[in-house]
């Protein structure tokens, strides 16, 4: 279908039917996290789970989207991204449904890491499926910036549709979801057409695939364990030697490899590198404020989940400014210095919450929300645009897999760091004041990385037809 846009307005109006049936997809992936985050204190009070199991119930759904991103990326190259697209969606209907019926601790583990490997398949065929769909160009970027806001305010809006659906039962935080994948999946089965484009020679580097899966479970496992960083330190230390280990030696498969998993010689794209490690960054300072926000309105003002929801719905506005805004803004100023202005953005959103009192009003806290919601719609867009700009299309699958694989270590790596420094600085208010550091810190880390792409000459990329692709590669 890459290209659709160019031909008959039936054609188009397809295209576009398929984007909305993928952004229902997305913003399924983004809102079924964030109503389960707000939802855990339910959970734990009903299951009577530890903080060890209640913990380990966002850890397994991390584990799984991050240990196979990369595999789920090349499956979706190599065996078609609707087929992909469609079973995955459906295993996670499935798994969904039974985390909703679990009446112990270890069914929810299974059910939640079932459920990450479903989106890490999932999440890459739908970005591929996007980008080509649309030619590059205007089409494409509105397009991508229509994807990428769904896909933040899905992930903004769980808050609230979580603390709404709590309020009647924590199960419905499950149920929710699987009424929603339903329609999209039948949606999905009526209009999504695989692209057609030409599918990488070769098979699956069955070598390459066990190696880096083992090597990526390893290193969130790790990463995770960081939240207690005096429990079993010689642990940690070992599961992050042997994801290392693993990592390399999959390097050396993949040098060898005549269909490899990853060719290495993406990773020599430098504004590739650039954005997977921006991504990473600014996940990593959002997850790791968002889960000490909800600390300080439930656990420090004695607020409801409803109520904790309702404070950051304001994160939200980036589900309506970041179709409408974020392509104009790209089309003018180019990728790179839209998603800088955004990740400096959210590094002074962090950095006003950080003298955050127990007396503050709303009002006090509101400028912070407003400028992430801000954030989000002029960095999620152009991080989405900038993984693949310049990338052959038959490895836009891998390209959405390195990009997600970011995200998610990005995500396990805050809410570790801000465990970490929580812990370690005590308790109550200080504590939390201290571990609000992280977030302006990996914030303007993000800024940092992306200011170099700034200075680096923009390369158009293969068939780019207007200045805002040119300097998109830059980003």
């Amino acid at each position: 279908m890459s290209g659709s846009t160019n031909g008959s307005p039936r054609l188009e109006r397809r295209a576009w039917g398929v984007l909305l049936v993928l952004c229902g997809a997305i913003f399924l992936e983004g809102i079924d996290v964030a109503m389960l985050n707000v939802a855990l204190p339910s959970i734990r009070a009903d299951l009577g789970l530890s903080t060890g199991m209640l913990s380990g119930v966002v850890s397994a759904y991390v584990l799984g989207y991050g240990g196979f991103m990369l595999l789920g990326g090349r499956a979706a190259d190599l065996l078609g991204h609707r087929r992909m697209f469609v079973l995955w969606l459906a295993v996670f209907l499935v798994f969904s449904g039974l985390g909703g019926l679990a009446t112990e601790g270890w069914m929810l583990l299974v059910a939640r890491f079932v459920t990450g490997v479903a989106a890490a398949f999932m999440a890459p065929a739908g970005l591929a499926l996007v980008t080509m769909s649309f030619p590059e160009g205007p089409a494409r970027t509105k397009a991508l910036g229509v994807y990428a806001g769904t896909a933040a305010g899905g992930f903004s809006l769980g808050v609230v549709a979580g603390g709404a659906l709590a309020s009647f039962g924590w199960r419905w935080v499950f149920f929710a979801p699987v009424i929603l994948s339903a329609l999209i999946l039948v949606a999905a089965l009526a209009f999504v057409r695989d692209t057609g484009g030409e599918r990488p020679p070769g098979g699956f580097d069955l070598a390459g695939s066990f190696t880096v899966t083992g090597a990526m479970l390893l290193l969130v496992y790790g990463v995770v364990r960081l939240e207690h960083a005096g429990d079993g330190p010689v642990l940690t230390a070992g599961v992050f030697a042997a994801g290392l280990a693993l990592l390399g030696l999959f390097i050396a498969v993949e040098r060898r490899s005549s269909s490899p998993l990853l060719r290495l010689g993406i990773l020599r794209t430098a504004s590739l590198v650039r954005v997977n490690v921006a991504a990473l960054l600014f996940l990593a300072a959002f997850a790791g404020f968002q889960f000490l926000a909800t600390l300080y309105f439930q656990e420090l003002r004695d607020w409801n989940t409803m109520q904790t929801g309702l404070a950051m719905l304001v994160v939200g506005i980036d589900t309506v400014l970041a179709p409408l805004l974020t392509p104009r803004l790209v089309g003018r100023f180019g990728n790179a210095r839209v998603l800088f202005g955004g990740i400096v953005l959210a590094a002074v959103a962090y950095a006003l919450f950080l003298p955050v009192g127990l007396d503050w009003t709303y009002a006090a806290m509101l400028p912070t929300l407003i400028l992430l919601g801000l954030a989000f719609s002029l960095t999620y867009g152009p991080l989405t645009m900038a993984a693949t700009e310049g990338i052959a299309e038959d490895e836009h699958g891998l390209a959405g897999g390195l990009l997600y694989t970011s995200i998610q270590f990005g995500t396990a790596l805050g809410l570790s760091a801000v465990t970490a420094v929580s812990v370690a600085a005590g308790s109550g208010l200080d504590a939390l004041r201290t571990a609000l550091i992280v977030p302006v810190v990996a914030a303007a880390g993000g800024a940092i990385v992306i200011a170099f792409g700034l200075r680096t000459p923009a390369v158009p990329p293969p068939n780019a037809t207007t200045p805002a692709e040119s300097s998109a590669i830059a980003a």
